[in-house]
């Protein structure tokens, strides 16, 4: 009972947040471009929790997760594009299946590459990343709507306040559910030790997948968000440096914690657009050396992230793990 009253008292913030969000945007003190931004953040953070599912708690250490951030992405907007989709109800179902495109593939690859472990798992998924931006690169082969090494255009702006908001809540809760669940301690005892689970019973290889293939779910999820957002696609946006975006997050902000994945995700996507703002067009460049330094630091006054194991009591999981 207390997890169901957890739920209800994260609505409840969920809510708020959201009217004090909306207000904002109406009030006219949040220009077009902070609006699509804070949207932006919400989307970086669906696709960095699939990716702190993966490393966070499973341990499995990828490097391709843009690459199914692509293909969600692509896959959603060449449906709408396909169907002449441009209500937000009626796009649900295409953003689902673009989430569904991009977990069946993880799925399919997950067979053998989650075989393999630590470096060669991570050097197998940066390979498979390098294969879907060549893929996406020569799109245009197959489907001249895809657009290739031009960009796909013409997707309508779909995504607002209301759906990206919405989505965002909706996964945190189905994610905190599993980790609160016997799947998620399955994973976390994998992250500890996959002999030692094994040993005691646990399908490791079925455990894996299936983290796998939740987390390259979130991960299209947010690419179709994504593809509705800018209404421009192009195979540069996901490459191997948009995965080195999503993995700070998770390690800036904690592997294992939903919280923190949000709150890290909020502050990276603030500070380098804030940089954006603050920096003048001739020093814009700089941001890439300060930015590695404040991560450097970082790293050294906290190693194990900001929020390493632990939750807001707001999710319910903190006992529970």
């Amino acid at each position: 009972m207390s997890f169901l009253r957890d739920a209800r008292r994260f609505l409840l913030v969920s809510a708020l947040a959201y009217l004090l969000l909306k207000t904002l945007f109406l009030s006219g003190l949040t220009t077009a471009y902070i609006q699509q931004i804070v949207l932006y953040a919400f989307i970086v953070i669906i696709g960095a929790l699939g990716l702190n599912v993966i490393y966070g708690y499973t341990g499995q250490f990828s490097l391709g997760h843009a690459a199914f951030y692509g293909i969600g992405a692509y896959a959603s907007a060449w449906l709408t594009h396909t169907l002449s989709v441009e209500g937000v109800f009626s796009f649900l179902p295409i953003l689902l299946a673009g989430g569904l495109c991009s977990a069946l593939v993880g799925w399919i690859i997950g067979f053998p590459i989650l075989r393999l472990r630590d470096d060669f798992l991570a050097i197998a998924t940066l390979g498979f990343g390098i294969f879907v931006r060549v893929l996406l690169d020569n799109s245009d082969k197959v489907a001249d709507a895809l657009g290739g090494s031009r960009g796909f255009v013409g997707i309508p702006r779909i995504v607002n306040l209301e759906l990206v908001f919405g989505v965002l809540v909706f996964i945190i809760l189905v994610t905190r559910n599993l980790i609160g669940s016997k799947y998620g301690l399955f994973w976390q005892c994998i992250r500890e030790d996959e002999l030692a689970s094994s040993a005691f019973g646990i399908d490791t290889g079925r455990m894996k997948s299936m983290a796998f293939t939740y987390g390259c779910f979130l991960a299209g999820i947010a690419g179709g968000l994504y593809a509705h957002l800018y209404t421009f696609l192009h195979p540069s946006n996901f490459d191997f440096l948009k995965s080195i975006d999503f993995l700070i997050i998770v390690i800036v902000g904690g592997m294992g914690s939903i919280t923190g994945t949000v709150f890290a995700g909020l502050v990276w996507i603030g500070f380098i657009e804030g940089l954006r703002i603050a920096l003048p067009s001739g020093a814009l460049e700089y941001r890439w050396v300060l930015i590695p330094v404040l991560l450097i630091v970082l790293m050294l006054w906290r190693p194990s992230g900001l929020m390493a194991g632990k939750e807001s009591r707001l999710l319910g999981i903190e006992k529970r793990l």
